[in-house]
């Protein structure tokens, strides 16, 4: 489809950042839709989306003025209604022809056709494309009313809303104006450029002229993209002149960008007696308040200086780098008075502090969460067989630091800061290391705690609340887990299986339980719910992982209690289903099962007096030949070497199902072999459900 270049700007007071490119993306993608739809553009067709703390826009070459007209057949009605016993319309389709504007003499051109049972007349019609000039304010206003913008303001006398007010709009077809109106603002090419080194009011002579006459008139660089990666290039470059690091600093980047829109890097600095504090606290500090880019030596060492992403590009900047140094300096000063202030005062003797914070209603105060944990934390290292007084300790203070200065105002920094006041009041490492570290993992892909103390505290953590919350019936629904249930979940399956533990999942939801005064959890069957819950983390977890969601089920059916091992057994039933055996052996335990399913009774063990056929013998001497081994290779986690001993008994398998009727008639031998089979499925199963790997 040839066309020109369309152009459609917002122009606003400035936007919310962190929502800033969502808002251009979707702006610039709900009106690409719109002129699709409507055949302007073809539906292959590119564009390119702006964003800037003050406009939105979208730039789209190959626009039509109009589209192609297009022919549209409709049914009309059934011929029975239509024509009456001489051809003729009747009254009924006369009205309708009149209805939809169809000539009289269109009759003789409609078109009959079977229409399910009953034929039917139909009429086709070119219909003329849409233009652009009357669409496209349509579309423009449709495209900001499907923005993700939670709360809009209205300003002025209009009734036009938005996120911020509006003071422009532009569209222009490449050369022209397209005359529309949208959030009460006529169309124009007049748009703004930088608050304080644009010229003023600037007229885009054409679409393609956008970019490059708000850069050279307006000192505006409207895209996101390149503003990002001119900011990205200056940040590294003044790093590198600095000698320093900066660390990670993305979620920061994307912020400043959306603050800027003609991005300048100054190097700024602070004295050097700051550096007392907590690094933690000056880093969050001028990278949340400030939106300042800390430097690090090569170890990761906080410097003193920090890079200033300006607004403003000027000859001698000393203002703004002195100015932005002034402004910081009373944040560093808060940040040193809190961590002076909470030193003064040890975690321990914060603890009754806890009691008047409320961890949930139907759940008690924070100190009788740390009660629970300081029990259960010390209950898991000893099954871990570590320090458990370390853990003890670490669990009682692990929510101490929630009432100091500092965690009050800067909330990010819990355990952080529990961990330099445990160090400063003389605790032990493994107990102020944990104090931190039981926070972990907070994220997908972030750290696991180190060491058995650090480890029982964390899951101590985790498995309280997944309890507690399950135990009152606060269980995540759909989208919804306002307790973040399911990151609680998953920090539990992480540390069980990659620190690895040794440890029961039903034991510890069993002993997390126990901590709860009777009474308070009073959701029926709860424990078993929490377990399924579990299990379906897992198994979401194993696969974005890559893993085979055959063998995942093998496994997981059987809902090990020792998450540790889980991937062993994973790699175990990988590694069997690659034998020639694999696949009958799958089939014939998917058929014992259904076979058992039916089964009257539980069945008992086999009698070897009551064996007949030699199939039927042959395959019990061969179920007593090779259950010690393989529940020796199981008891040892080899589960390579059990799956292998278990692909040994395919051909006595299949000669027992070619030769043996197993629901024999007479009933002590039907109750035997249905027992045989109880006992070879127990043996076949101890490492997954092989059943479930049967096609």
């Amino acid at each position: 489809m040839t066309g020109a270049t369309l152009l459609v700007e917002l122009l606003t007071e400035e936007l919310p950042p962190k929502a800033l490119p969502r808002l251009g993306e979707t702006f610039a993608a709900r009106i690409a839709e719109g002129l699709k739809a409507r055949g302007l553009a073809g539906l292959d067709a590119g564009f390119r989306w702006f964003a800037s703390p003050r406009r939105i826009a979208i730039l789209m070459p190959g626009v039509a003025a109009e589209a192609a007209a297009k022919e549209v057949t409709e049914k009309l009605m059934p011929v029975a209604v239509a024509l009456d016993a001489e051809g003729k319309p009747t009254p009924a389709l006369l009205k309708k022809m009149e209805a939809k504007g169809i000539p009289a003499s269109a009759v003789a051109a409609f078109e009959r056709r079977l229409d399910g049972k009953a034929e039917a007349l139909f009429h086709t019609a070119v219909v003329p494309g849409a233009k652009l000039a009357d669409v496209l304010a349509g579309i423009v206003q449709d495209a900001v009313k499907a923005l993700p913008i939670p709360k809009v303001m209205r300003w002025g006398d209009g009734d036009a809303t938005f996120v911020r007010p509006v003071h422009k709009l532009v569209m222009l077809h490449g050369a022209d104006v397209v005359l529309g109106r949208v959030l009460d603002l006529d169309a124009g090419r007049t748009t703004r450029g930088h608050r304080f080194m644009s010229r003023g009011d600037i007229d885009i002579a054409t679409a393609e002229a956008y970019e490059p006459t708000l850069l050279a008139e307006g000192k505006v660089i409207p895209s996101f993209a390149e503003r990002r990666a001119d900011i990205d290039d200056q940040l590294i470059a003044e790093a590198k002149r600095q000698g320093a690091q900066l660390g990670e600093y993305a979620d920061l980047l994307d912020e400043v960008t959306a603050l800027v829109e003609h991005p300048t890097v100054y190097v700024g600095e602070f004295e050097a007696e700051f550096l007392a504090v907590p690094q933690e606290c000056l880093i969050l500090t001028m990278r949340a308040n400030q939106k300042y880019f800390p430097l690090f030596d090569a170890q990761g060492k906080l410097l003193n200086r920090f890079l200033i992403v300006s607004n403003m590009r000027l000859d001698n900047p000393v203002n703004i780098v002195t100015g932005n140094a002034r402004v910081v300096r009373p944040r560093l000063s808060d940040a040193r008075f809190f961590f002076e202030t909470d030193k003064k005062h040890k975690l321990d003797s914060r603890l009754p502090r806890l009691a008047n914070v409320v961890y949930h209603n139907k759940l008690g105060s924070v100190l009788e969460r740390v009660e629970r944990l300081e029990a259960l934390a010390g209950a898991i290292a000893t099954q871990l067989h570590g320090d458990v007084a370390a853990a003890r300790r670490a669990a009682r203070l692990a929510k101490a630091d929630l009432v100091t200065e500092m965690v009050g105002e800067f909330p990010e920094l819990q355990g952080i800061m529990g961990r330099y006041y445990a160090l400063a009041d003389g605790e032990g490492k493994a107990v102020a290391d944990a104090v931190q570290a039981h926070y972990q993992p907070r994220f997908a892909g972030d750290a696991l705690p180190e060491g058995n103390v650090a480890a029982a505290v964390a899951l101590a953590d985790k498995l309280d609340a997944l309890v507690g919350f399950f135990g009152i019936g606060l269980v995540p629904t759909g989208d919804k887990d306002p307790f973040a249930l399911r990151r609680a979940a998953l920090g539990v399956l992480r540390i069980l299986m990659e620190s690895p533990l040794p440890l029961e999942l039903p034991r510890l939801i069993d002993d997390a339980a126990a901590g709860f005064k009777p009474g308070l959890l009073t959701a029926e069957g709860f424990t078993a719910q929490l377990r399924d819950f579990v299990f379906e983390r897992l198994r979401h977890l194993l696969r974005e992982s890559g893993r085979d969601a055959a063998v995942i089920d093998a496994v997981l059916a059987l809902k090990p209690a020792r998450i540790d091992l889980v991937p062993a057994k994973l790699a175990a039933v990988e590694t069997f289903r690659s034998l020639p055996e694999a696949e009958a052996l799958a089939a014939a335990n998917k058929r014992i099962v259904n076979i058992l399913k039916k089964a009257e009774g539980e069945p008992g063990e086999p009698d070897v007096a009551l064996l007949q056929e030699e199939a039927e013998k042959a395959l019990f001497h061969r179920v007593v030949e090779v259950a010690p081994l393989v529940r020796s290779h199981v008891d040892n986690e080899d589960y390579a070497d059990a799956l292998r001993v278990l692909a040994g008994l395919r051909d006595a398998v299949d000669r027992f199902f070619d030769e043996v009727m197993v629901m024999a008639e007479e009933p002590l031998t039907r109750a035997n072999r249905l027992a045989l089979l109880n006992q070879l499925a127990g043996l076949m199963n101890r490492v997954a459900d092989i059943s479930r790997l049967s096609v």
